[in-house]
């Protein structure tokens, strides 16, 4: 299955906004600077600055919400653009990166000094910084940048399995959800639900939205991703597909009283997880039994122990999907790879035109060998 992120992508980054918070929903954010200047994507420009303040601006104090947090836009190849945001001068400025690169820790960093230059009024300083590494080629995994006197950092490799602490969205998951629940989320994320989780921080929220999505690793959710909903987008809740979905706590009355069917919803502050389905007792028992076993242990809490936890529990799920197909090639005919889950969101997509003789699924097979399977595809 597809990665959602953009392979090569030509800077590493677009687009850097300040903005400032708007006094009503009934008003638009402001854009009151953009680097570069000639920047002329008017619908990126129109619709970044609505993600920068994603709460009730009317009900929430706005230092309340924390600093750092990073929203998802999602192009026409359904590749993930990353908005990472810093709330500066009480909640009321937004300093936004635009970039296709995953580099949390990095932006993060980075605004973190773009906030300080501000602060001080260093405006050469500040342009310069975002000059050099805008002309910077992307660097490759684990290389040095040397950007100024005061910013440096080394690219990080985000093909390898993300360990704690140097994972922040990762390192916050795990420590502001329990087993039970990240178990919980982690079986309906499986079965491809309507998921929404809530919090009260942005920082937290985008966090747990993030870390929870990169245990599906190596698949990736192929749905409706949106690590946090501004207002003007509540009404997606009530899309009908499967959808992972992060809301601020101040928005969340006006979701529920939406006409929400068959939604798992995670509330982040009270570590409470609400749910029609019963996912985590479809999956294998000796699997799960395994995970949580594996997750409680004190040594798996650093390093890439969380994450290698869940990817063995992937291999047990699907690992023997190789026993369920049987395929008799016609000469001439080749076939790539074909991948049986209980979960569409774990699907290779194989040629979909094969005649059902040439490539069969038995489903009675798979389901005797991995039992609690949902669903069989071919």
């Amino acid at each position: 299955m597809d990665c959602r992120t953009k392979e090569n992508p030509e800077r590493t980054f677009d687009l850097v906004l300040k903005v400032r918070c708007h006094a009503s929903e009934n008003e638009d954010p402001v854009v009151l600077w953009k680097f570069p200047e000639d920047f002329g994507d008017q619908e990126v420009l129109q619709s970044v600055p609505k993600f920068c303040f994603p709460f009730d601006v009317e009900r929430v104090s706005q230092n309340q919400v924390g600093q750092h947090f990073t929203f998802v836009l999602t192009d026409i190849e359904s590749k993930q653009r990353f908005g990472f945001c810093r709330l500066t001068s009480g909640g009321k400025i937004c300093l936004c990166i635009l970039s296709y690169l995953p580099w949390f820790e990095v932006y993060y960093k980075l605004l973190n000094t773009l906030a300080d230059y501000l602060a001080k009024e260093l405006e050469n300083d500040l342009n310069e910084t975002l000059k050099s590494l805008y002309n910077h080629p992307v660097p490759k995994a684990n290389t040095p940048v040397n950007l100024s006197v005061h910013s440096y950092f080394i690219a990080p490799d985000v093909t390898g399995l993300p360990t704690i602490p140097e994972s922040r969205n990762l390192t916050e998951y795990f420590v502001a959800v329990d087993v039970n629940n990240m178990l919980q989320l982690y079986a309906s994320m499986l079965h491809e639900r309507r998921i929404i989780i809530t919090s009260s921080k942005l920082s937290t929220l985008t966090a747990c939205l993030h870390g929870s999505a990169a245990l599906l690793y190596p698949m990736y959710w192929q749905h409706i991703y949106i690590p946090v909903l501004p207002p003007h987008l509540l009404d997606y809740c009530c899309a009908p597909m499967p959808y992972l979905i992060g809301i601020h706590s101040s928005l969340i009355e006006r979701v529920k009283n939406k006409s929400l069917e068959d939604v798992v919803m995670l509330n982040v502050d009270t570590n409470t997880l609400e749910s029609p389905f019963n996912d985590l007792s479809n999956l294998p028992s000796d699997v799960v039994s395994a995970l949580k076993s594996k997750l409680k242990k004190q040594s798996t809490a650093t390093g890439d122990g969380v994450a290698r936890a869940f990817l063995r529990a992937q291999a047990a799920l699907f690992g023997s999907y190789r026993d369920a197909l049987r395929y008799k090639p016609p000469p001439g005919v080749y076939m790539y790879i074909l991948v049986v889950s209980a979960s569409g969101c774990a699907r290779w997509d194989a040629a979909s035109a094969w005649p059902d003789q040439w490539c069969h699924v038995d489903a009675e097979d798979l389901n005797r060998r991995n039992p609690g399977a949902a669903e069989v595809e071919r």
